[in-house]
């Protein structure tokens, strides 16, 4: 991928444990053991998931298998009302990504295998602006899925069969 597409950083003044913490004693809740668990195993890393996933890998740790898939799905939801975690739809499917101390981007998803690449766009962030100013919206954001077939899926299409394939 070209690397004038490439997602920068964005500074932050606290950690999602912070955030998160502050955001729930706005709401008259408590963090538990198991909502420490989850943020700190969620922002440990950065992928696209969805809950039944996490809750396999949360299963793997001795002490993930402590927290129940109820507290997995009420805690992401809790991720997203908090600004921490982003939702998107995909094929049905509720996908879940960093949202805080990540810029803003778009994605590629492919409909074969469901990857989804991250991608920023200058030009797209301009167009955005033209097309917002024309109708005086003023913009709070956006959320760009562009649908299609990887390169690795294409390929598997496009290969050309040899002896082997009839066996």
């Amino acid at each position: 991928m070209n690397s004038g597409y490439a997602l920068g950083t964005v500074k932050v003044s606290s950690s999602p444990q912070e955030r998160f913490a502050e955001f729930l004693q706005s709401k008259g809740k408590r963090i538990t053991q198991q909502r420490r668990l989850l943020i700190d195993f969620v922002f440990e890393r950065h992928d696209h998931f969805d809950a039944e996933e996490l809750i396999l890998n949360l299963a793997l740790l001795p002490e993930g298998r402590n927290v129940s898939r109820p507290t997995v799905y009420r805690t992401l939801n809790e991720l997203v009302d908090a600004g921490l975690l982003r939702q998107m739809n995909l094929r049905g499917r509720a996908v879940y990504e960093h949202d805080y101390g990540y810029p803003q981007h778009d994605h590629l998803h492919c409909t074969s295998c469901d990857k989804l690449i991250e991608f920023q766009s200058g030009e797209l962030q301009q167009l955005r602006q033209a097309v917002a100013s024309e109708h005086s919206f003023r913009v709070t954001g956006h959320r760009l899925i562009i649908s299609g077939i990887c390169s690795d899926c294409s390929a598997k299409r496009h290969r050309r069969k040899t002896p082997l394939d009839l066996i």
